[in-house]
């Protein structure tokens, strides 16, 4: 393992958050800790990447104390960094009995990484750098995904990219990660999907059909691992060994942390919520619902458009506003209903202590989702079993692309890439 675990410690600003994301400061779960031992400079160099991006700017002797390396190894290993351009030197904190001491930050230039996005309504394509910072954004709406013109769109970004870095920043992009739906052509009715689209996406590899536009590693992860790994990594993931984690889109969807880790699963769709049966089969042929019937936006959308509204309400303040409000408030019932199921057979499982919720709707919508969430729990029996703390995401929409974007990045710097890079790879088609 890379990290032991310390006391608890602040997390520092400028740790790899995406710009506008509310992350409350948190404790550190973990932490890198390095090794003098020789032959492991490459190692030891990760160890402080790894130890600044989660602790913020830090002056070498507090960086050589987080890693229990020696004040020399730091030493070295910091001036090789700097010279690569991955550090930066801040200003010197003066006012102190000594020497003034001299942070040591990420430099944001200091690589730079891509995430793809693709939905079942939309696809997102983001430029970030070595903090986190989402540096451009392409996004693209569809009615339904169609493999050859996404694979296109895919290539018109790629082209956009090499136009807007020059050619010293693009040597430093690190690659493509993907986030893809476990089964995109799937639920083709519900989607109102044409079914010769629907047929062309078991066959369809999408990282061999990007890969083969760029010179650029391209990694594949299920969409909404991709936005557990953003929440893992960038937000108040970070503080939780092991939680439950839950995406509110189109389709709800999840993934799931144990020891720290993403948990893909023997076929890498582990936290596959969507799928959950609701109730008990009522006999042959009577399959019962299952969860992306009642808590996926995409049922709120269809009460909005049976009602003659906007669908597109849903993803921002209008929902809680007349006259969609009345419409949200039976879907936040009947969608809390469905998770605090699947929350009270998940706890029953696993013995989680803690769920994230999150989706692309407004702040506001997923605060009230939480609240009918709690008060749906408050009617399970808890008897036997421990009741998890339910806590909102901190991501947003941004949360799949940005999950994407961090596997090369962690793939080229992190200690520990397994952190969620074990996970099996994803089947044709998503």
């Amino acid at each position: 393992m890379a990290y032991d675990e310390p006391d608890t410690a602040p997390s520092g600003s400028g740790d790899g958050r995406p710009p506008n994301a509310a992350v409350a400061p948190a404790p550190v779960q973990l932490r890198p800790r390095g090794s003098n031992h020789v032959g492991m400079r490459q190692y030891n160099e990760r160890v402080l990447l790894q130890a600044i991006r989660l602790h913020g700017e830090l002056p070498k002797a507090e960086l050589a104390r987080l890693t229990h390396l020696s004040n020399q190894t730091v030493s070295l290993i910091v001036n090789a960094l700097l010279d690569d351009g991955l550090l930066v030197k801040r200003e010197p904190l003066r006012g102190r009995i000594g020497q003034p001491s001299v942070p040591i930050a990420l430099a944001p230039d200091g690589a730079f990484s891509v995430g793809v996005k693709v939905g079942r309504r939309s696809m997102d394509v983001i430029l970030i750098d070595f903090v986190g910072q989402v540096r451009q954004r392409w996004s693209l709406d569809y009615r339904y995904p169609e493999p050859g013109a996404l694979v296109a769109e895919i290539g018109r970004r790629l082209a956009d990219l090499r136009a807007l870095l020059s050619p010293a920043q693009f040597e430093r992009v690190q690659g493509i990660g993907i986030a893809l739906p476990f089964s995109l052509g799937g639920w083709q009715t519900l989607l109102d999907m044409p079914p010769e689209v629907a047929a062309r996406w078991p066959a369809t590899d999408l990282r061999a059909e990007v890969a083969a536009l760029t010179e650029l590693p391209v990694t594949l992860i299920k969409d909404t691992a991709a936005a557990c790994v953003a929440e893992l990594v960038a937000g108040r993931g970070r503080s939780m060994p092991a939680f439950l984690y839950l995406f509110i889109d189109t389709f709800v969807g999840g993934g799931l942390v144990l020891d720290s880790h993403l948990y893909p699963g023997a076929s890498g769709n582990a936290g596959a919520v969507a799928s959950m049966p609701l109730q008990a089969a009522g006999g042959p042929g009577q399959i019962p619902p299952q969860m992306l019937s009642a808590a996926s936006l995409l049922g709120l959308q269809k009460l909005y458009e049976a009602a003659g509204l906007d669908p597109e309400a849903a993803m921002d303040d209008r929902a809680l506003e007349p006259p969609w409000a009345t419409h949200t408030r039976g879907w936040l019932r009947t969608a809390a209903q469905a998770l605090a199921f699947g929350i009270s057979s998940a706890a029953c499982l696993l013995d989680i202590g803690d769920v994230v919720v999150d989706g692309v709707f407004h702040r506001d919508l997923l605060s009230r989702l939480i609240s009918h969430v709690e008060e749906a729990l408050d009617q399970h029996s808890w008897e036997g079993v421990a009741r998890p703390a339910i806590r909102a995401g901190t991501i947003g929409s941004d949360a799949r692309a940005l999950g994407g974007a961090l596997l090369p990045l962690y793939a080229a710097f992190a200690p520990d890439p397994e952190v969620f890079l074990k996970a099996a790879p994803i089947g044709r088609g998503g």
